[in-house]
């Protein structure tokens, strides 16, 4: 009796099609709503805390430029990447990021742990022409940086939708974003992002694990 229940539906493509697309949904959320609830758990550890807001400036830059598209900010737990670039990332880093920046296209390094490791100086002469201090470098230059100011109410709007969204920008913070970004350019932000990365949202206490020995890319 069972057999012949299965082979009506089996000969029924539209009924099969219908019970095969329940299945994939119930599974989907099987596997997608534990995912989901844990993300809306994952709070801002010791150390991070959400963009001052020259670094907003910069970080809108670095999206509004798609700098993303060739930088990842997403160091693996493989040894080949821990070595190279730093501790691995962890999510609790990113909890200020909308979106974040993780991603795994690397046109150029990764830049999770870039803050520090070169002065100001450098990564100006690197955004205008970055074959002055990179000469097989393939990425673009950024000169229109250099004079573009910032918009201060508009980092002041900006700071008002995050707050929305959880971030914890007081009343005082949003009102010294004039004095902070005054005669800052789109450049001095970019830069002072690139600086903090790595080391403004690195928690105090980071999670000890073993890096897989495996050497290459997943």
């Amino acid at each position: 009796m069972a057999y012949r229940h299965f082979e009506a539906i089996e000969k029924n493509v539209g009924l099969l099609g219908i019970l095969i697309a329940i299945m994939v949904s119930i599974g989907g959320l099987a596997e997608i709503t534990p995912l989901f609830m844990r993300a809306h758990e994952v709070r801002a550890p010791s150390g991070v805390k959400p963009y001052d807001p020259l670094r907003l400036a910069g970080r809108d830059v670095y999206v509004r430029e798609g700098c993303y598209l060739c930088h990842s900010q997403m160091i693996r737990a493989l040894r080949a990447e821990t070595e190279r670039y730093g501790h691995y990332s962890i999510a609790e880093e990113s909890v200020y990021d909308r979106p974040f920046q993780w991603g795994s296209k690397r046109t150029g390094p990764d830049l999770a742990r870039i803050g520090g490791k070169y002065s100001d100086q450098w990564h100006v002469l690197h955004l205008m022409n970055p074959r002055q201090v990179v000469p097989q470098s393939n990425m673009p230059g950024y000169p229109w940086l250099a004079t573009a100011r910032i918009d201060a109410q508009d980092i002041q709007a900006r700071m008002r939708g995050l707050r929305k969204l959880g971030d914890p920008y007081s009343d005082a913070d949003i009102a010294s974003v004039p004095d902070a970004v005054k005669d800052k350019t789109e450049l001095d932000a970019l830069v002072t992002y690139l600086q903090g990365l790595g080391i403004r949202n690195e928690p105090t206490t980071m999670p000890s694990a073993t890096p897989a020995t495996d050497g290459g890319e997943p």
